[in-house]
């Protein structure tokens, strides 16, 4: 939080919050005291990520369903969030569509690349908008969660490419268009191991071999808190306030590796 004379307790809303990463960031920041409110589609994720909370961060969370593509819904929610909590100082716009890989372009159907795109941008830019004289108020910060896949790339990724490119972006326009105001930065994460923290119809065990180790420096894949400690530090202006307009890759290193076929 950037206003160090706020004393009532800190309040953030995380899209995609109630599965994967955004579980991972939500679960994180109640652990450090914040109020947390979930929005996410899936309403039985947001049940499950309920269900595994302790009756004190219960306490401290609101599970909100919607569709962060519709402006009706991320409006409406974010309103609801400042009515249960009375505010918003951290915007995290982690919500996408995870799965990187479509036709090739050939066949690419333009419904295909306009989901991808409204989702993983445009739901970052809708969340923004709606809750920017919230965080105003408080001298608050956003989040927003890109890509390594923003750098490089598979084959027949381009519209999660592109959306993450664009998340980049966005995240240096608005510190300039926000300036004095609101803080901005991004996180582009790399391979992070997110089966863990599915719901439950849907959660599987980690299980990478020495290869997949191996080829990050750091020996290891990633974990949601690996991203949701980055997360807390850039949201507090006591320890990232002179830091906007930033992406800062977490990848283990592995996009600073050269890689040559044999």
């Amino acid at each position: 939080m950037d206003n160090p004379s706020a004393k009532s307790p800190r309040v953030a809303f995380v899209t995609g919050g109630a599965q994967g990463l955004g579980l991972g960031i939500s679960k994180h920041l109640l652990g450090l005291g914040w109020k947390v409110a979930m929005f996410d589609l899936d309403a039985d994720a947001g049940e499950d990520a309920l269900d595994g909370l302790t009756d004190a961060e219960r306490d401290r969370t609101i599970f909100l369903q919607g569709d962060v593509a519709h402006e009706a819904d991320i409006k409406l929610c974010i309103q609801q969030c400042v009515d249960r909590f009375g505010r918003i100082d951290g915007l995290i716009n982690n919500a996408g569509i995870a799965n990187p890989h479509v036709p090739n372009i050939e066949d690419l159907e333009w419904d295909q690349w306009q989901r991808v795109i409204n989702v993983n941008l445009g739901g970052a830019f809708l969340a923004t908008k709606h809750a920017t004289q919230h965080l105003r108020d408080t001298k608050g910060a956003i989040v927003n969660i890109a890509s390594t896949r923003a750098f490089q790339s598979e084959a027949n990724t381009e519209p999660y490419a592109a959306s993450k490119g664009g998340i980049v972006a966005l995240t240096h326009a608005l510190a300039v268009s926000l300036a004095g105001d609101i803080r901005v930065n991004a996180i582009a994460p790399g391979w992070i191991e997110v089966g863990d923290w599915q719901k439950n119809a849907n959660k599987t065990e980690p299980d990478h071999s020495e290869a997949d180790k191996a080829q990050h420096p750091v020996g290891r894949v990633g974990t949601p808190k690996d991203i949701a400690q980055a997360v807390s530090f850039l949201l507090d202006g006591d320890k990232s306030g002179f830091m906007t307009g930033e992406t800062i890759r977490i990848d283990g290193g592995m996009t600073h590796k050269m890689i040559y076929v044999d």
